[in-house]
């Protein structure tokens, strides 16, 4: 038989001894890379001004904010599909293949997108950044959350945190970095407002970047287990110790009320993280604040690194405590305070009090960051760790709804007011209250998630790879 591939599960199992705590930095790398799709937000105005080379002035052959935010929710949609579909080949194959192939669609996006922008031609945007990297993303995305949760069975929430914090703080380093290189090939007049050039620098920076975690990744034998664990016996309704198939867990009520779950507080999240730049600048500008007191574009960037910093945050923070608190709790936390916070948003923006809205929005933003965090620990406790990484996979089209819902809802609900005559935060006011009802949609699902019937469990023992050797 020939030697297997450096790429395969097989030379990627760990050896005895070898130290679990050397395996989050491995995720962070993908996660932190493919995080930068939260920074998109700071190439909407520059891309929008491609013609006329002036943010401020668009001409009329330029793309609008509609046809830009469409980038987003492409890349958020096949994020959500690709985890779907490429859930159980990445259980099969194991992390290291499966990071492999998100690194080179993730940076061949990059790629892509800047011919589509040399060109002007949207539709290989769309392409590139859209569908290619919107694969990267998924297939990176899901890569090392099944491999964390072998490797912390003790910790699950903790586990969960450190593989997906890094995709919440990917654009506190993507969003300054991006303002900086367009800033300077703008300025060595390479053209396309130093966009095109930037893709494909971040390109490069990204393909590079994820092999740490490509050749770093190691996988459990499949008899491991932690120093001193004992599984607990302890009865808990929402903690299972047997086993449900991803194919299986498609038939429980249990996995679409988590689908709802994820849907509404993902969709309320985004439409603020898709627009985060325009909406910080739109509500407190020079009109509203006072000649030269407005939020610049540079400040707006800064916003936007903020939230990403909170998104960070809140992953780990939230998905470390549900370990404490449960999972049906915490996501009773994000709903029920966030319910509060997103219909004060309005008055603090209309009163002109940044500092408090930019501190409600990084709370909110945290709870958004943690529900992702969070999600595949309930997973596991729900339908155990057989096929975790692979329904994980599967419920992120949920994601993929929230990518074409939240911007489309903001978009319009925005645009809708501005025809009626507001302007600066008054004309994103129905947005948060849009955003408050859906949140309480997400409430009353996750109040009704109850154990599941042991009728869908797995008969005798399973794997913990399927089709690993």
């Amino acid at each position: 038989m020939a030697e297997a591939s450096l790429l395969d599960r097989s030379r990627t199992v760990a050896g005895p001894g070898y130290n679990r705590w050397l395996i989050p930095p491995a995720a962070l790398a993908i996660h932190l890379a493919i995080g930068q799709a939260y920074a998109f937000s700071v190439f909407k105005k520059p891309l929008g001004a491609l013609i006329s080379g002036d943010p401020a002035a668009p001409a009329a052959a330029d793309w609008t904010p509609t046809q830009l935010g469409i980038i987003f929710s492409i890349a958020i949609v096949l994020l959500g599909l690709s985890a779907a579909i490429f859930g159980k080949w990445l259980e099969r194959v194991g992390p290291r293949k499966a990071m492999m192939a998100a690194a080179l669609c993730f940076s061949g996006g990059f790629f892509i997108a800047a011919l589509g922008v040399h060109l002007h031609n949207l539709w290989i945007v769309y392409f590139g950044y859209g569908v290619v990297g919107g694969i990267g993303l998924g297939i990176g995305y899901i890569s090392p959350v099944s491999t964390l949760i072998k490797w912390f069975p003790d910790r699950r929430g903790v586990a969960t945190g450190m593989a997906i914090m890094g995709f919440g703080g990917g654009a506190m380093i993507a969003s300054p970095l991006s303002v900086a290189l367009m800033d300077y090939f703008k300025t060595t007049g390479t053209g396309s407002l130093g966009v095109a050039a930037t893709f494909l620098t971040l390109g490069v920076i990204y393909l590079i970047f994820m092999q740490f975690g490509v050749w770093t990744i190691r996988v459990p034998a499949d008899d491991w287990a932690p120093a001193g664990y004992v599984p607990s016996t302890q009865e808990s309704a929402l903690i299972t110790n047997n086993n449900v198939s991803a194919d299986n867990a498609l038939k429980t009520p249990q996995f679409w009320l988590l689908w709802v779950v994820l849907v509404t507080n993902v969709t309320a999240g985004i439409g603020v993280l898709e627009t985060a730049s325009p909406l910080v600048q739109e509500s407190f500008s020079d009109a509203a604040m006072g000649a030269g007191r407005g939020v610049t574009a540079a400040a707006a960037a800064g916003f936007v690194g903020l939230l990403s910093l909170f998104n960070l945050l809140g992953r780990f923070f939230w998905s470390s405590a549900s370990d404490k608190l449960g999972r049906k709790v915490t996501y009773a936390i994000y709903f029920g305070l966030g319910i509060v916070l997103y219909a004060l948003i309005p008055t603090l923006g209309h009163n002109l009090q940044l500092a408090l809205y930019v501190g409600v929005a990084c709370v909110i933003i945290s709870m958004y960051g943690g529900g992702f965090a969070t999600i595949p620990a309930y997973l596991s406790d729900l339908f155990g760790k057989y096929q975790v990484g692979a329904i994980h996979g599967r419920l992120l089209t949920a994601w993929s709804t929230a990518g074409i819902l939240g911007p489309l809802i903001v978009n319009f609900l925005h645009e809708s007011r501005k025809a009626e005559g507001f302007t600066g935060a008054a004309a994103y006011q129905t947005v948060f209250y849009a955003m408050a009802v859906l949140l309480v949609v997400g409430l009353l699902a996750n109040f009704a998630v109850t154990a599941v019937n042991a009728k869908y469990n797995e008969k005798g023992p399973v794997d913990a790879e399927p089709g690993g050797h």
